[in-house]
């Protein structure tokens, strides 16, 4: 497609727009994640020696097509929501602007980053929602659909308030504070239950977690209070103990009193599992006495939504509006801005997507798109992901009660303005007409 532009010497400035169409079932908003990796990419964006070789094997490609990519790098400009905002059906989230070729070049990346790290930072963000204040821990990375994207939802999680990772590598990148426990095979190891947990609170003193149901949960959490009790003695305190089997609810109060009763208060309960927003908002609602929850398979993979609807679509080709007019698939035309309006208590009270430029509609609103890149470079230094996560929490904060439930029917409210709507139908009508067959001449 690239070489049928450059060879038709159809290369103007372009508009294209990233926005998610339709929400899956039980999705009322998503987190807008990923943008640091995209600017990375464009400012990155180039072809190698070894990348023109590979194409010239690969394909009927152009001498002078190759010599065109040889030398190109992005050049355009990207307007986007800050990392961590809400947003909400058929809303831009990012805009690129710049030389058509470049811009559609870029677009497979931008929407699998987009795609991928908003969807998990999604389903994380319902999972924090619903643990109510309970440590939410990342235990992902095996079930992910590969190390990258194990790497990607650390981070992602960790904006959405996750209390920590026991993916190593992402803690070391993103300083992120790592976490974990002994897996099963470590209890297995050792003769006794009892002996690999004194094993492991040599090591980790202080920051020791039991993994408890190898065998007996009744029986391991007995030796968990042995061995915690003589790490007391020498001056040091065991951290948890965690629950990976059986009923969750039973065995986390079985526990609680087991540990109460033999002077352990302060020793926390972690369950894993299977778990995901809904058996966590189970297990609270049932008043389970369970401090932390570890997350992988379900929330790794976004299970009950595994996919996006994610569009990148031009909106924009030299001075002309472009729009699409496919059934159930139009698209808006133009490079736009979302107003977002917000109450007295600063809570969102529906957002307008609007041309760009158009008029502010007034003083409690928020313009989300801002300009982040001009001709292929960063505006500011990268965003310290503390921020994003501070960021994310503030928009969370703000988004109306209703649309935090896991379950939730109602709509956010998103309108278009009045002079968007005026150039989608003129751009549609035109398009209409354009394209619209002539009834052929009656012969005579």
């Amino acid at each position: 497609m690239a070489q049928a532009y450059w060879q038709s010497r159809t290369t103007r400035d372009a508009t294209f727009s990233l926005h998610f169409r339709k929400f899956p079932c039980n999705r009322s908003y998503y987190v807008f994640v990923g943008l640091e990796d995209v600017l990375d990419y464009l400012e990155e964006f180039s072809f190698s020696d070894a990348d023109i070789e590979a194409l010239k094997y690969l394909g009927p490609f152009d001498d002078g097509f190759l010599k065109y990519l040889s030398g190109l790098s992005f050049s355009g400009e990207v307007r986007s929501m800050p990392e961590g905002t809400l947003f909400f059906e058929n809303e831009p989230v990012l805009e690129v602007a710049g030389p058509v070729i470049e811009c559609q070049l870029v677009e497979t990346f931008l929407v699998n980053q987009i795609n991928l790290q908003s969807m998990m930072a999604t389903k994380a963000a319902r999972t924090v929602h619903a643990a109510a204040g309970r440590q939410v821990l990342d235990f992902a990375a095996r079930r992910t659909h590969g190390t990258d994207a194990a790497v990607k939802l650390a981070r992602a999680a960790h904006i959405t308030g996750f209390s920590g990772t026991s993916n190593v590598q992402a803690a070391a990148m993103y300083g992120i504070p790592p976490v974990g426990t002994m897996a099963h095979s470590f209890v297995a190891t050792f003769a006794r239950e009892l002996d690999a947990f004194t094993a492991y609170a040599a090591s980790f003193p202080d920051s020791s977690i039991f993994l408890v149901d190898t065998y007996d949960t009744e029986e391991g959490v007995k030796n968990a209070i042995k061995c915690a009790l003589e790490m007391r003695e020498l001056g040091h305190s065991l951290r948890g103990i965690r629950l990976d089997s059986g009923n969750l609810l039973k065995l986390s109060q079985m526990s609680r009193r087991m540990l109460d009763d033999a002077g352990l208060p302060f020793v926390q309960i972690f369950a894993s599992g299977g778990l995901d927003e809904f058996a966590i908002e189970s297990l609270v609602a049932s008043g389970a006495p369970i401090d932390g929850f570890g997350v992988g398979t379900k929330v790794g993979t976004s299970e009950d939504a595994p996919y996006t609807d994610f569009v990148y679509k031009m909106v924009k080709y030299a001075r002309r509006p472009i729009m699409k007019l496919s059934d159930d698939k139009q698209s808006i035309p133009g490079p736009k801005q979302v107003f977002r309006e917000f109450d007295q208590n600063r809570t969102f009270r529906g957002d307008i997507i609007g041309c760009e430029p158009d008029a502010d509609p007034g003083d409690q609103t928020e313009l989300l798109l801002r300009v982040v890149m001009e001709r292929g470079k960063r505006l500011q230094p990268k965003t310290e992901l503390e921020q994003v996560r501070a960021h994310f929490k503030n928009q969370f904060a703000r988004l109306p009660t209703e649309l935090k439930s896991l379950s939730a029917q109602k709509a956010y409210p998103v309108i278009l303005s009045d002079k968007l709507n005026k150039l989608t139908h003129h751009t549609r009508d035109a398009l209409m007409a354009t394209e619209e067959p002539k009834e052929a001449s009656a012969s005579p």
